[in-house]
């Protein structure tokens, strides 16, 4: 029987023993946090890997993610945390459905959020992180974009990028929709000094109540610079905890007690402990076609992103 600080330690001595690179996403949980070489956001965490030594990647995060990992890193090997943990936006739109949306749009541009499956990345010609989207759409030459899958941070984008005809499909996080205007004024009500963060991943009506709206790694920066004492997070709330660790002085809220990823949590410390012992998770294996034309799609990013 361990307790979470024994089931910590022997993972990281298991990490260095084996060579394995643990990534946490931002929502994750603070005890896996803990045990993390890297975390951040799933882009960010990818690029991490691609640089560290390790020759074995461990993602705590969804299945998307550690596909991104296995495209920018295809000689490493590796694991995602849990098998079961997918991610629902990812999963709304597929080749078949956007291969034929590009028929009836032959001159638009189609710009896939990075919360993709690799299968789909293959069709797109370029990836947008929320932190790099707004940048990357005013430099595409075609004024004509098809923005997929979240049609929430695809508005974001197009009321800031007014040059562009930008054509938008219903889809989106189901955890950031949760959130609603009423939470917002609930959540005002009762913390009148509190500064609002959110992702723009949440509805254009919460949105547009924000003081800040940017991504995950946006919103805790933020957070942590500002002078402001008191926050409402609206944003998975695993990112309320992990700023009342770094920001002890600080206070923060969820707007939305409802705003929690399932399939984040459910990677548990013990299945990273599972993992570094070589008896759990799963490896990710993509065929060369798909590993290649997933990796055009992000290299374009990095190109339109300069």
């Amino acid at each position: 029987m361990f307790t979470t600080r024994e089931l910590q330690d022997e993972i990281i001595r298991l990490k260095k023993e084996k060579d394995v690179c643990i990534l946490a996403h931002a929502y994750q949980s603070h005890d896996i946090w803990e045990v993390a070489d890297y975390v951040g956001d799933s882009y960010g965490l990818s690029k991490q890997a691609a640089a560290a030594s390790q020759k074995t990647v461990l993602m705590c995060g969804v299945r998307f993610m550690a596909e991104t990992v296995k495209i920018l890193s295809p000689e490493k090997k590796v694991l995602l945390s849990n098998p079961d943990a997918g991610c629902p936006m990812a999963e709304q739109m597929d080749v078949e459905l956007i291969s034929g949306v590009k028929e009836k749009y032959p001159d638009y541009t189609v710009v896939a959020y990075i919360n993709t499956t690799s299968a789909l990345k293959t069709i797109c010609d370029v990836c947008v992180t929320s932190s790099s989207a707004v940048q990357i759409v005013k430099n595409i030459e075609n004024k004509n974009i098809l923005f997929i899958p979240d049609c929430n941070l695809g508005k974001w984008v197009a009321d800031q990028v007014l040059e562009k005809n930008i054509k938008l499909l219903q889809g989106g996080c189901p955890t950031h929709v949760r959130m609603s205007k009423h939470d917002v004024e609930k959540a005002r009500a009762a913390h009148p000094d509190a500064i609002l963060l959110v992702h723009p991943e949440c509805l254009p009506e919460v949105s547009a109540l924000a003081d800040y709206r940017g991504s995950t790694t946006g919103i805790m920066d933020y957070a942590k610079k500002s002078d402001a004492k008191e926050f409402i997070i609206g944003t998975e709330n695993s990112i309320v905890q992990h700023l009342q660790f770094e920001c002890p002085d600080k206070k923060f809220y969820p707007l939305s007690k409802d705003c929690v990823c399932h399939n984040m949590k459910l990677t548990t410390l013990a299945d990273v402990y599972q993992c570094v012992l070589g008896t759990g998770g799963e490896e990710i294996l993509l065929e060369d076609e798909i590993r290649e034309k997933a990796g055009r799609c992000i290299n374009t990013m990095l190109e339109l992103g300069q």
